[in-house]
C-alpha cells in the first residue's frame, strides 16, 4: 500500500482541502491529511500524508514555519489580507525606514498576538470567519506565538494611493497568523496594514526545493518513504535486531537518553526507532530508564531506507 508525505506546492485560490482533495485521487485512496492549513491566497509547502503516513502529521503540524510574503502599509482590511474589503487608508510619507525596523524588531521573538477575526479558529463550536460573514462583530483572545525571525528585505515606496510595500520573511512558531503581523505592524505604525502575498517556504525540516505543483503531481507521484520523512523529522535511534522484536512486539527497552536530560524523547516529541535494514519500527518516548513506544509501525509500514520513493 502506497504510504508516505507528498511536499505539495500549494496553489493560489486553492484551500488546503482541495489540495486533499485532489491528493486523493492522485494517490487512489481516502486516507490523506495535511500538517498545516494555507490559506487560498497563499502559496507554498502544504505537507499531505498518504495512508500510514497521516500518523506522523500530528508531529509536523506543532514545527515552526517559515514565509516569504508582502506587507502593504496604509491600508487595512477586515481580513487583514488582500482577500478582504479596504476598512481603511492612511498616508505612509511620514513612516520611515527607522520605524518600520523598530516596529518589526518589537514584533519579533515571543509575542502575543490576536489572530485574525476571519479565521478558522471554532468560537463556540462554529468557525470565526462563518460567524464574520454572518455579521457578527468576532474578538478573539491574544495567544502567545514565537517569531524566530522578522526580517525586511525590501522597502517599496511605489505602491501607489499613497501605500507602501514590504517584502519580507517570516520564520515563526506554528499558531501564527502572517497577516495578524501585517495588522499590527500597520496599527503600530498608525497607518494599518495588511498582507498581499505569502508563500511558504518551509515546515519543519521539509522545503519548497522538495515541493512539487500538482500537475507536476498528477505525471509523477512523488512520495517521500515514511522512513525517509521521520528521519528528518524526529531524533533518530539505530535498534538492534533484539531491540526491534521487543519493540515490534510494543515492548520496553534501554532510554535512549539520561532521565530527565534535554535529549531524552517524550510522547509529544518521540524519537524514530530504525531497524538494523534502514526501516521505520516506531516511535519511542523515554520514560525513566526504559524507552517505550508511542507508536509501533507493523513490518512493511515503515518502508526500508533502500526501497524506492513511492513502494512503501
Amino acid at each position: 500500500m502506497l504510504s508516505g508525505l507528498v511536499i505539495v506546492d500549494k496553489p493560489q485560490g486553492w484551500t488546503s482541502h482541495d489540495v486533499v482533495g485532489r491528493m486523493r485521487r492522485l494517490a487512489g485512496t481516502r486516507k490523506v491529511g495535511h500538517a498545516g492549513t494555507l490559506d487560498p491566497m497563499a502559496t507554498g509547502v502544504l505537507v499531505v500524508g498518504i495512508n500510514k503516513a497521516t500518523r506522523l502529521l500530528t508531529y509536523i503540524v506543532g514545527t515552526s514555519k517559515t514565509y516569504t510574503a508582502t506587507i502593504r502599509l496604509g491600508q487595512s482590511t477586515v481580513t487583514d489580507d488582500a482577500e478582504g474589503e479596504v476598512t481603511a487608508t492612511a498616508g505612509t510619507e511620514g513612516v520611515s525606514d527607522q520605524a518600520i525596523h523598530d516596529g518589526v524588531a518589537a514584533l519579533t521573538g515571543d509575542i502575543l498576538q490576536v489572530p485574525s477575526s476571519v479565521s478558522a479558529i471554532k468560537v463556540n463550536g462554529e468557525r470565526a470567519y462563518a460567524r464574520v460573514r454572518s455579521g457578527e462583530d468576532v474578538k478573539l483572545a491574544a495567544r502567545p506565538v514565537t517569531i524566530h525571525r522578522f526580517e525586511v528585505h525590501g522597502i517599496r515606496r511605489d505602491a501607489g494611493a499613497g501605500a507602501l510595500d514590504l517584502d519580507v520573511t517570516v520564520e515563526c512558531s506554528s499558531g501564527t497568523y502572517i497577516r495578524a503581523l501585517a495588522r499590527d505592524l500597520g496599527n503600530a505604525l498608525g497607518v494599518g496594514g495588511h498582507l498581499t502575498a505569502l508563500r511558504r517556504t518551509h515546515v519543519g525540516p521539509y522545503s519548497l526545493d522538495q515541493a512539487r505543483t500538482l500537475d507536476q503531481l498528477a505525471e509523477e507521484l512523488n512520495v517521500l518513504e515514511m522512513s525517509q520523512a521521520a528521519r528528518a523529522l524526529m531524533p533518530n535511534r539505530e535498534l538492534s535486531a533484539e531491540e526491534t522484536t521487543e519493540i515490534s512486539f510494543g515492548r520496553r527497552i534501554a532510554a535512549g537518553a539520561e532521565p530527565g536530560s534535554p535529549s531524552a524523547a517524550t510522547p509529544d516529541h518521540p524519537a524514530a526507532a530504525f531497524a538494523p535494514d534502514g526501516s521505520l519500527v516506531a516511535l519511542l518516548a523515554d520514560a525513566g530508564s526504559y524507552a517505550k513506544p508511542v507508536l509501533v509501525f507493523a513490518p512493511g509500514n515503515g518502508a526500508p531506507a533502500a526501497a524506492a520513493a513511492g513502494e512503501a
